[in-house]
């Protein structure tokens, strides 16, 4: 027999969310005199079955993260899939702490005593250290290198982190921080999320158009997709980013994993991310370009 149902009716923000996941109040308020009425379905013993969906969902989400990294272990695919963001979401670090987020990984704003410039990365899990001990990313060796010329670092990176993502928190960052150069490691995890690359592009620019109206220089670090996604997307999304900083006249990393991404011992035992000793090989990488611009 079925679960008996009854329905009881409540706006779109009566559970406190709103779209994309974040709290109703942070929503714009509608111009709608009255909002539309929503139908909750709940089961006899008063749960709430859109709950126990999402709750499937994500246990099939999972399910597939599974299947699809023992497909990529038997392919020995020689390319790393950097930054899946659920993988990220459900693992932990090497510490056993989940991945922090910009506001307890960022230094304070820039005050007297400090450094007298100061460098900005919004990244994704590539520079948020993730799988690895704290201090031992290639932006903690950045700031190690960059000291002795007076410059200071604030890593705002987020493992899991979109475009879309790192352009709506990019305005406060900017304010707060005022950098002097902003780095841009981010779009690998659009691409892995199947977001539209003109999409991705399009967020790029904006945030280099933003750094630079702020007054700061600007990085734009590019990544490189797997031969699986097949050899028209994976150039297309390695131009993006010469593109990009092209037309915005910015700096440009074009591999951030140059000269090691089709060799897997120096990836953690995912096959995803970069070990500790890979660190320093992401740095020796970014310094050339970024050298020039302190």
């Amino acid at each position: 027999m079925p679960p008996i149902t009854r329905t009881t009716r409540c706006t779109p923000l009566e559970d406190g969310f709103a779209a994309e996941g974040r709290p109703a109040a942070e929503e714009q308020q509608t111009t709608a005199k009255q909002p539309p009425i929503l139908t909750v379905r709940r089961s006899s013993d008063g749960k709430d079955l859109r709950q126990e969906s999402r709750a499937a969902a994500a246990a099939s989400r999972r399910s597939f993260l599974k299947r699809a990294a023992a497909l990529a272990a038997a392919r020995r695919m020689p390319f790393p899939v950097v930054g899946m963001a659920a993988a990220q979401a459900a693992a932990q670090s090497a510490d056993g702490t989940p991945p922090r987020a910009e506001s307890e990984r960022a230094a304070a704003p820039r005050t007297a005593g400090g450094p007298d410039r100061l460098i900005l990365v919004v990244g994704d899990s590539l520079a948020a250290e993730y799988g690895i001990g704290r201090g031992e990313g290639w932006v903690k060796l950045l700031e190690q290198r960059a000291a002795p010329r007076g410059w200071g670092i604030v890593n705002a990176s987020i493992s899991g982190e979109t475009t879309s993502g790192g352009l709506s928190r990019l305005p406060a960052l900017l304010a707060k921080h005022q950098p002097d150069i902003t780095v841009i490691e981010l779009g690998s995890n659009d691409a892995l999320r199947g977001l539209p690359m003109a999409a991705t592009e399009a967020n790029l620019r904006k945030m280099v158009q933003l750094a630079r109206q702020s007054g700061s220089q600007t990085l734009v670090v590019g990544m490189m997709m797997p031969p699986n996604f097949g050899p028209a997307y994976a150039r297309q999304f390695s131009d993006m980013f010469r593109r990009v900083a092209e037309v915005e006249k910015s700096a440009l990393v074009p591999f951030l994993l140059e000269g090691f991404a089709d060799d897997l011992s120096w990836f953690q035992p995912d096959r995803i991310h970069p070990t500790a000793k890979a660190q320093p090989r992401m740095l020796d990488n970014v310094w050339p370009v970024l050298s020039r611009m302190l």
